[in-house]
């Protein structure tokens, strides 16, 4: 009879599956639903970490550029401070203003150190970076005058590495180090001829007479390549100031002295452009009596080079290619 009814009433066995479809509904909508959650959660974790590492970095660059962890040199006592110069004298490296016065401030500042020590090996570079070092190293020794700076010459110290060591108290080298370079230049290329010769036009509009100056693709007028001799002679003066302020009578003037001429180690000293032989421990152990060494020399690390503006950088250096010469250059 039940068959007779199931067969007569199609409708019963649908009614008696929807339960279990109305189930297999409700536990793919929560597995959905807890998916969904997951996923949020999972992303909420991510953001929150990446937060967090962003904020750590920064942490970290801020504590490692005011050297918040750093050791107290004091405690280390009498010692000799150290601060290197390695390559070119530009706005970047070793070799900047902003690199080199903070070391020279700190070094002079700290109570143990007995002496400065600047390690140069730089075949020169910007006269200004140079000239700004310069100006700090007088101001300090006159705030410290009891507190000697010594140079100790690597393999070179040529151009704008001589116009900062030359403010120094005493310059020690190797007899085989390169010495001296006293002089500027500005160079760069000219392509007028090949222009002309490739049927290359150049067209260049300026407001102002003289706007392209040193332009390499536009001839070099009687008028202009004057005055750029006449600033390389007034920035050449200023070096030779420098130069013989800093070595007084010590140094054995001759014509080719000032000329751009480099020499041996050995026969600057010979010339009076240095005082003698010498390494950093030789002359912390001979000449200062002070055998321990600090290194205060301003390194650029992991946060400085991640934080650093990369746009700027390369917008500085697309400039600098395209007007490659035009800036006086001391080496």
């Amino acid at each position: 009879m039940s068959d007779d009814i199931s067969k007569d009433n199609p409708n019963d066995s649908r009614l008696a599956k929807e339960p279990s479809i109305a189930n297999w509904e409700r536990d793919t909508l929560e597995k959905l639903v807890f998916a969904t959650i997951k996923e949020q959660r999972a992303a909420r974790r991510w953001s929150i970490f990446f937060r967090l590492s962003v904020l750590a970095l920064a942490v970290f660059a801020i504590w490692t550029y005011f050297d918040l962890g750093g050791a107290d040199v004091e405690s280390l006592g009498r010692h000799t401070a150290l601060i290197e110069i390695d390559g070119t004298i530009d706005t970047d490296g070793s070799g900047s203003a902003d690199n080199v016065v903070p070391s020279l401030d700190k070094a002079f500042a700290d109570a143990g150190s007995a002496a400065v020590v600047l390690r140069v090996n730089s075949p020169g570079g910007s006269p200004v970076q140079a000239g700004i070092i310069v100006d700090e190293i007088n101001r300090l020794k006159k705030g410290y005058p009891n507190k000697p700076l010594y140079v100790v010459v690597d393999e070179i110290c040529a151009s704008g590495g001589y116009y900062i060591a030359a403010a120094a108290d005493k310059i020690y080298v190797n007899k085989a180090s390169i010495v001296g370079s006293v002089g500027v230049l500005m160079d760069g290329f000219g392509f007028t001829g090949a222009m002309e010769k490739l049927g290359v036009e150049r067209r260049l509009l300026t407001a102002g007479a003289n706007k392209g100056f040193l332009d390499p693709f536009s001839p070099q007028s009687d008028k202009q390549k004057a005055h750029a001799q006449e600033m390389l002679d007034e920035i050449h003066q200023q070096f030779i100031d420098v130069v013989r302020a800093g070595r007084g009578k010590r140094l054995k003037e001759t014509p080719e002295i000032f000329s751009g001429l480099y020499w041996t180690g050995a026969k600057a000293v010979e010339m009076g452009l240095a005082d003698g032989f010498g390494t950093v421990d030789t002359v912390a152990r001979d000449i200062v009596k002070a055998e321990d060494i600090v290194d205060y020399t301003s390194r650029e690390g992991l946060p400085e080079r991640v934080l650093k503006k990369f746009g700027a950088s390369v917008g500085s250096g697309a400039v600098q290619s395209i007007y490659h010469g035009a800036v006086p250059k001391v080496r």
